[in-house]
């Protein structure tokens, strides 16, 4: 399977957090997405890998993604070496995206920043003939690098080069979250730590972050996004051209 569009997250609910409202709309446009999760993320608070591993595929099944991965990377443990790079690159020569969309560049968690680090490296290392790697029937897999890489907002925010209008997927965008039932919207913790994430509260501050950055473009809501290298390349002004935000 080729993808347009392959994200990373450093664990299952980071793409759902920070990009699933674009990722959405995609897919209504008919773009094949595809998430490739870093992590099982079995260090979090609530919640087991197995069940998050449940959890990432309801929330991929609402989303519409074409497929979705976990490369098993250890939890809290993401460190930017070859080890950890080559399954990274076999995904990306996989799929063959054409954008890669990854976590932030630096954020409160540590393995978001992390992740990033790892990624940029390993998708630049996807590129290199020299660097062999193959796919499950153990042939030798084609080199690829992608043409565009762009980072995701994540808890901590930074200044965004475009944001991406997801007034028409914000509930699939806020279900898709909650497809993860151990970590988000717990009414009742029960013997498990109660996080910030977790109290159902903490949709209010999803919601008007999503209002805020909408806003700032002229759409109703929307998801921020930096480009990895500058300065933005272009062609046409078609990015331009199928927009007309309220100013």
């Amino acid at each position: 399977m080729k993808a347009d569009i392959l994200a990373f997250g450093a664990h299952p609910d980071d793409t759902e957090l920070g990009c699933s409202g674009t990722l959405a709309s995609l897919v209504k446009q008919g773009q094949t997405v595809v998430v490739a999760d870093l992590t099982r993320g079995e260090m979090g608070s609530r919640g087991t890998a197995e069940i998050r591993l449940q959890e990432a595929q309801k929330a991929a099944d609402i989303i519409g993604l074409a497929d979705r991965v976990n490369l098993g990377l250890p939890d809290t443990q993401l460190e930017n070496t070859r080890e950890f790079q080559i399954p990274i690159i076999e995904v990306v020569r996989r799929y063959k995206p054409h954008i890669c969309i990854l976590p932030a560049p630096a954020d409160r968690h540590p393995d978001h920043g992390n992740a990033s680090a790892l990624l940029i490296d390993a998708i630049f290392y996807s590129g290199l003939v020299k660097i062999e790697t193959k796919d499950s029937d153990r042939k030798l897999q084609d080199i690829h690098r992608p043409s565009h890489i762009i980072h995701y907002m994540q808890d901590r925010p930074f200044e965004p080069d475009f944001i991406f209008d997801i007034t028409g997927t914000l509930e699939t965008k806020e279900k898709a979250i909650k497809a993860f039932a151990t970590q988000f919207n717990v009414a009742d913790p029960g013997d498990e730590p109660e996080t910030y994430i977790s109290d159902p509260s903490f949709f209010d501050s999803l919601r008007a972050r999503a209002k805020h950055l909408g806003h700032l473009a002229g759409f109703e809501y929307g998801e921020a996004f930096q480009y990895a290298s500058s300065p933005f390349p272009a062609r046409n002004l078609d990015f331009l051209m199928g927009t007309s935000p309220k100013r």
